[in-house]
């Protein structure tokens, strides 16, 4: 069975388009304003009725609020919420309650540490992804889409998880090679500026991804 793949952070009909032609599993619609990846909900939700049928929606969000998970859920109907902030168990259990998605609970590493964390979770989130977590040095550093990678030998014997962090077309396949990752999760790295997606790097990272092992 070939690696799933998930594009993230699309914002325009041809990136999506890109996405859904060249066999995304996922798409990744960001309802973070200061991202560059932003898409408000009405917008939003023109773009997932061109994936709707074809792939699963992902809305990801960074410690929202009910009434914007509320407004969401019912403009977007995503298949999945995908919570990258500081949400706790007892949030996460809340937030699937609320709009009766499953969710993927992100955990952002920069040590072992930050793997064993991710304990808290499993019980109460549907998928674990495992992102870089930005290192105090960086300016202006978003919860996720810097472009940075983490560690790859601390996730040794995890399995069923989604791998996102400094992934790109040149290195995905060596990442799922070394982590066993049967899920991977790109934005940055098919972007030629933040927030602009690349039509040839999105056909690219979904063919190397799909071919890896």
């Amino acid at each position: 069975m070939s690696v799933q793949v998930k594009i993230c952070g699309l914002s325009t009909p041809d990136s999506m388009e890109a996405a859904l032609a060249h066999g995304a599993d996922y798409v990744g619609l960001n309802f973070f304003p200061p991202s560059p990846r932003y898409v408000t909900p009405a917008k939003a939700a023109s773009l997932a009725a061109m994936a709707r049928g074809r792939t699963k929606i992902v809305a990801l969000v960074v410690d929202a609020d009910d009434a914007l998970l509320k407004d969401i859920a019912d403009a977007v109907k995503p298949d999945y919420i995908q919570l990258h902030g500081s949400e706790t168990p007892e949030r996460v259990s809340a937030i699937k309650a609320l709009t009766g998605k499953p969710v993927i609970k992100v955990i952002k590493v920069g040590g072992p540490e930050d793997v064993g964390r991710a304990t808290d979770f499993v019980d109460v989130a549907d998928l674990l992804l495992f992102d870089t977590k930005a290192p105090a040095s960086l300016k202006n550093a978003l919860p996720g889409g810097n472009g940075i990678p983490f560690d790859w030998s601390l996730l040794e014997g995890k399995r069923g998880f989604m791998l996102s962090g400094g992934l790109s077309p040149g290195n995905v396949a060596e990442a799922i090679r070394v982590t066993g990752a049967p899920m991977v999760d790109v934005s940055s790295g098919v972007e030629s500026t933040p927030g602009k997606k690349e039509i040839n790097l999105i056909a690219k990272f979904i063919e190397a991804a799909k071919a890896a092992r």
